[in-house]
């Protein structure tokens, strides 16, 4: 646990998580969200792993648990063709149960594959420098969809087909999402989602094409994305999760730290 952060921050770290996939899976053509006792599954049904998703409903305190919440997931996306997640926090296992976390979920083929800090903010520091000069766009059309899923899909190095296929959804962008696309030249440079979950702006894919990066396409595009977002849902207060190059730039904004997450990745049924 972050020492700053309280349990209430943690356990909201988790709801805003679930809640976030939970409209990319509602916004997929073939996604669904399924609600048992020991597990969410935000699933998209689609191949990019990261957006067919299984989180605890609750902390695990003992193997008995993990192994039980695990085993039910993977039963679930057996029935599919695509890889799948499984996203832990270490707050959310008992002391004993993180050195043994890796091997317990290795029997149902998942592996460690990126970390990221859960993170909050009651509203956002003012730029710590002038913003640079970025036209920042709406995504309302079929040209703004793909930048975010084409940015995107270039920041996590994965084939631009996968990327559209998860977030060139019209059904996904509405009253509780909004994108954004940067763009200096007419050309995208920068993407941010910005989602109302509960009583927070929860922030997603926020990434940069390489040639505009360490330029402030990304601040520029959040900025404006949380603008808008009080703007239209009231909402100051803003979470997101974040990878490790990410989170200097989201703390000079005004984040903080509360918790740490893992995010396992299994591949297709039949490909172990």
């Amino acid at each position: 646990m972050t020492t700053s952060a309280t349990r209430a921050e943690i356990d909201e770290s988790h709801a805003q998580f679930r809640g976030a996939w939970r409209l990319f899976a509602l916004g997929s053509k073939a996604g669904e969200v399924v609600e048992r006792p020991d597990i969410y599954i935000t699933a998209g049904h689609v191949t990019w792993s990261m957006m067919n998703v299984a989180f605890l409903r609750e902390p695990a305190e003992t193997e008995q648990a993990l192994s039980a919440a695990a085993a039910s997931a993977a039963r679930y996306f057996a029935a599919g063709k695509h890889g799948w997640s499984f996203v832990i926090s270490d707050d959310w296992l008992a002391p004993a149960l993180r050195e043994n976390a890796s091997s317990i979920l290795a029997w149902y083929g998942l592996k460690a594959e990126l970390g990221v800090t859960g993170m909050v903010a009651e509203a956002l520091q003012p730029p710590t420098r002038p913003l640079p000069s970025f036209d920042v766009r709406a995504v309302t059309d079929t040209w703004g969809r793909q930048a975010v899923a084409d940015i995107n899909a270039t920041a996590y190095d994965v084939p631009q087909h996968l990327g559209r296929e998860a977030f060139d959804e019209p059904t996904l962008y509405g009253r509780d999402c909004q994108g954004f696309v940067a763009c200096r030249n007419g050309e995208p440079a920068a993407s941010t989602l910005v989602m109302r979950v509960e009583q927070a702006a929860y922030v997603a894919l926020v990434a940069t094409l390489p040639q505009h990066r360490r330029q402030g396409a990304a601040e520029a595009a959040m900025r404006h994305a949380l603008q808008q977002a009080q703007r239209t849902w009231g909402v100051q207060r803003t979470i997101l999760h974040a990878t490790e190059a990410g989170q200097p730039g989201y703390e000079r904004m005004g984040y903080r730290p509360v918790t740490r997450f893992h995010m396992y990745m299994a591949p297709p049924p039949g490909q172990h």
